[in-house]
């Protein structure tokens, strides 16, 4: 946001006080507005959007240090100042765990006030330029890597196009050995576009946007979706599909299509990791306002040196395990981003040779976004 002058907001019970911080900020030629309590002071701050704020540690109602912590929630980037009556270092440090950057103890002079905020909007001003720099890289490697997957992608498809026409017959007769040969090649390309377009997804991935497009979703209407279309490969790897759910659970804020990429690929691996006559077992509850999801099966297991790795970039767990199932490495990287960005946290519990269990909680549905 590109302004002509700087915005303060100043949130202190005492007019004087306020009333002093206006004359001597307007002076600097700050805009500068007033709120006489912590409850004026949030309502304010989101109509005014100050770039810093003037907050008074001791008010009646709701404190300075309530007041600093939802300004922290609702803006990390904006600039907070205490005002303290009674100086102390330890209410200052206090100040500066909730997200303060400075503090000012009255009775001020006009020269502490203005040097003060002169400093926390400078602070605000290199914040600004750095996040706008930080935007442009980030658009800088959105187009290049837009621009590597066509270059990466359209000529393997060509080849796999070429591959398949000779496959068929069509530019005449090849012995039984080319065509395998050629066949195994065409399968290795198929397999390195896949890679690339694996990798492309999540590299390009962007929270910020996704978020803007999620609504109100059923995480047990998006696993039954997901178990359906993987039924075929368990039935031809003889493992059972079964959806737990005692009762319905809450809604959650999200986005249906990278969602059933989450379980598709958290399902997905406990059909091909398991065994002949194995389960795989979705079950979903609540627990402590957030719906939750748990991910089975009583397959080959993870070996505990693995774990901590198992959500890594191109990370494949031990050869034994892996051996016989062709994959990228990158499945459960996109599955932990994908969760992260509809505001959850999963984990991973495994006991090698005796299965695995991926647990994912989500906050349930809150009508505003920031809920």
């Amino acid at each position: 946001m590109v302004r002509d002058r700087a915005r303060v907001l100043v949130i202190d019970d005492e007019e004087v006080v306020r009333d002093s911080c206006a004359r001597i900020l307007t002076g600097d030629g700050v805009v500068v507005e007033g709120a006489e309590d912590g409850l004026q002071g949030l309502k304010r701050f989101r109509e005014f959007q100050p770039d810093l704020v003037l907050v008074d540690l001791k008010m009646p109602g709701k404190s300075g240090m309530e007041v600093l912590e939802e300004l922290e929630r609702a803006d990390p980037d904006v600039i907070k100042i205490v005002i303290t009556g009674y100086g102390s270092v330890s209410s200052a440090v206090d100040a500066m765990k909730r997200g303060a950057y400075d503090f000012v103890p009255k009775p001020f002079s006009p020269d502490e006030i203005s040097l003060t905020v002169a400093r926390g909007l400078e602070k605000r001003r290199l914040t600004s330029e750095s996040n706008a720099l930080r935007r442009g890289q980030e658009r800088i490697r959105r187009n290049m890597i837009s621009l590597v997957s066509h270059e990466l992608s359209a000529p393997l498809s060509a080849a796999i196009q070429h591959l398949e026409v000779i496959l068929a017959g069509m530019a005449g007769e090849i012995s039984p050995e080319s065509k395998e040969l050629i066949g195994l090649c065409n399968g290795r390309l198929r397999e390195m576009l896949a890679l690339t377009r694996t990798w492309i997804n999540l590299a390009v991935l962007d929270p910020i946007k996704m978020a803007e497009r999620f609504e109100k979703v059923d995480l047990a209407e998006i696993a039954r979706g997901s178990m359906e279309r993987l039924r075929p490969l368990a039935d031809r790897h003889g493992v059972d599909l079964k959806l737990v759910s005692p009762q319905p659970v809450s809604p959650i804020r999200g986005s249906q299509v990278p969602l059933g990429e989450v379980f598709h690929n958290l399902i997905g691996n406990g059909i091909k990791y398991n065994r002949e006559g194995g389960w795989v077992q979705v079950r979903l509850f609540e627990q402590d306002a957030q719906v939750c999801v748990a991910v089975s099966d009583n397959g080959v297991g993870i070996e505990e040196v693995h774990l901590p790795r198992i959500f890594d970039e191109f990370y494949r767990a031990d050869p034994r395990r892996s051996a016989p199932v062709k994959g990228s490495g990158l499945g459960l990287s996109i599955v932990k981003s994908l969760v992260e960005a509809h505001r959850g946290t999963i984990h991973v519990h495994s006991r090698f040779g005796e299965g695995t269990t991926f647990e994912i909680r989500f906050p349930r549905f809150s009508p505003s976004p920031g809920g």
